[in-house]
């Protein structure tokens, strides 16, 4: 997997990578060449005498280790920007993929998962790449060059790599093979680590409201504890690769000095010579030093890589269309046909055969118990969800064929959850059509009954807004993102339980003013407090998925025992009336 996804995403980048392997290359033949040339002035200039070897066999040392430093400099460089292009891709690619996400693919992986795939496991990924672009090409060349340059210098002495490399090959083998499964539960844990911070962090008011501080803190104790376990259970592996690679070059070392100096006092070998096979032992044996780096990193990389790939192969159960329509005949019209909705391997669907239908200059409102269906029957409109039956029209167009730009022009929805953008009340309230005026911003706030608290703002519209909106109230956040839906002038408007924050008086003074700015518009309220959607056109009763009832508030009263209960449980039988 991890291959499949480097090669992937590094395609592009053939020119850069062609380079770097050329530049690797000539560094490399450079640093096999240096010993050889060691030699050469030891037996050819020390030995004899020869001071003028000597000066031109140094000049040539010097030239060849400038050259080597030259390469393996453009090499890095270039191995740095590749390595940070294919970062870069990688993110791009799973924000690009969790965007096109419905809500049910992103409750399927978690929030604090998606965030760590996104960062910690790209990271992961990414170094491994610079790792094996600094050594997977230098490593192999390295040790097999050591082994012929070796070779060249003396044949007996060069079967003690025959002994030592097949076992520290083996025995690293070994310590990795072991780390794998021990690198994915450490993602695992993470990805729990950060839920857990995560909600704390989100819920810390309801903690203290609660006096859980004590409790959440154990919790979160314990899985950092978890953490560190499997990460001290890796670090042992690792702990014991580096001193077993050192020990192994350190006896390799004793045994070439024993043999070779025992071949020097027999006259088989000149002393430049062993000079340079001890060189290209420390080079093959670093070779697979740099090697055992890269692979002890690999386990955890490939680990990464399968998560990233596993976000990367999933589909949206929201698919776009395959021929978009684009244009549409109707304005603001809504109809839900016999819309059916169930969520994988639940028992049974949240919704039944729902029908009914909204026009331009209607307001229609949705209300039910809790668990009825009512928001899930909204989020089908703008395709959070795709009905699993039935349909669901915007002027007369199915929305699953609808171009998904063209239905967010034609759809304002302020969510049961306002959430405001880090940035200003100007930038949040011009999300949905940036080339807004100011003149255009604080009219919207007017009829959202939030302008009063945006002038005693010190900066007003550019007063800065905290992620999720937590420097302002409740009521605040809700009427700024029914101020947001206001400047983006859709067609239809989706309302789920966005007053529940309001006073009964702001209330009604926002649904007033609603009534006129929305009078050519088609307007869905989804409510749980009846005195919200008393005055609707139409109001549709939900009950365990299903439509138990259609009509005004007065028809509903005198027929609809479902509608009743919900009412009088809110209101006297004089309030009602």
């Amino acid at each position: 997997m991890l291959i499949r996804l480097v090669r992937e995403y590094l395609r592009p980048y053939h020119r850069d990578l062609s380079l770097l392997v050329g530049l690797q290359f000539l560094a490399t033949l450079g640093m096999l060449y240096l010993p050889t040339l060691n030699a050469d002035i030891i037996d050819d200039g020390v030995v004899t005498g020869e001071t003028g070897t000597i000066l031109r066999l140094g000049g040539v040392m010097l030239a060849v280790s400038v050259g080597q430093v030259l390469c393996s400099v453009g090499a890095i460089y270039f191995a740095a920007r590749t390595s940070g292009a294919l970062g870069r891709d990688l993110r791009s690619a799973l924000f690009a993929r969790v965007q096109r996400f419905s809500t049910r693919e992103v409750g399927q992986f978690g929030t604090p998962s998606l965030i760590t795939r996104t960062t910690n496991d790209v990271q992961q990924v990414q170094m491994l790449v610079v790792m094996a672009m600094t050594i997977a090409v230098t490593a192999p060349i390295m040790a097999v060059g050591s082994v012929i340059m070796a070779l060249r210098q003396d044949v007996p002495l060069t079967s003690l790599l025959l002994i030592i490399l097949p076992l520290l090959s083996g025995a690293v083998a070994y310590a990795l093979s072991r780390m794998h499964p021990l690198f994915r539960t450490i993602q695992e844990r993470l990805d729990q680590l950060n839920r857990i911070l995560r909600e704390q962090i989100t819920g810390v008011r309801v903690v203290r409201a609660f006096v859980r501080d004590e409790q959440e803190t154990e919790r979160f104790d314990r899985a950092n504890v978890e953490l560190m376990d499997v990460s001290r259970r890796a670090g042992n592996f690792m702990s014991l690769i580096f001193p077993l690679v050192l020990g192994v070059v350190n006896v390799a070392s004793v045994a070439v000095l024993w043999f070779g100096g025992h071949r020097i006092a027999d006259g088989g070998m000149e002393i430049g010579a062993l000079t340079a096979f001890i060189s290209y032992l420390m080079q093959t044996l670093m070779s697979v030093m740099m090697a055992t780096f890269m692979f002890m990193m690999a386990p955890r990389a490939s680990v990464c890589a399968e998560r990233i790939q596993e976000v990367l192969d999933t589909e949206s159960s929201v698919a776009p269309p395959a021929e978009p329509v684009t244009e549409t005949t109707g304005h603001g019209t809504l109809e839900l046909r016999d819309v059916e909705f169930g969520y994988p391997g639940a028992e049974e669907p949240v919704l039944h055969g729902v029908s009914l239908a909204a026009r331009p200059g209607e307001t229609v409102a949705i209300i039910g118990s809790t668990g009825s269906g009512k928001t899930t029957l909204v989020n089908l409109v703008p395709r959070l969800f795709d009905a699993t039956g039935g349909g669901v029209l915007v002027n007369g167009v199915d929305v699953r064929e609808l171009d998904p730009s063209r239905l967010a022009d034609l759809i304002g929805l302020v969510p049961q959850r306002p959430y405001l953008f880090s940035g200003t009340i100007a930038s949040n309230l011009r999300y949905g059509r940036p080339e807004a005026t100011d003149e255009e911003l604080w009219h919207a706030l007017e009829i959202a009954q939030a302008k009063d608290f945006v002038e005693r703002m010190p900066e007003g519209l550019d007063t800065p807004v905290s992620q999720g909106g937590t420097t302002v109230s409740g009521g605040q956040r809700q009427r700024l993102a029914i101020a947001r839906a206001l400047v983006h002038r859709p067609e239809i408007y989706l309302f789920d339980d966005s007053f529940s924050a309001l006073d009964y008086t702001t209330d009604a003074r926002l649904r007033a003013a609603l009534a006129a700015e929305t009078a050519d518009a088609t307007v869905l309220i989804v409510a749980q407090r009846v005195s919200t959607i008393r005055h609707a056109d139409r109001i549709v009763v939900l009950d365990h998925g299903r439509v138990v009832g259609t009509g005004t508030h007065d028809e509903l009263m005198a027929g609809n025992e479902t509608y009743r209960e919900i009412v009088l449980s809110q209101l006297t039988e004089q309030e009602a009336a």
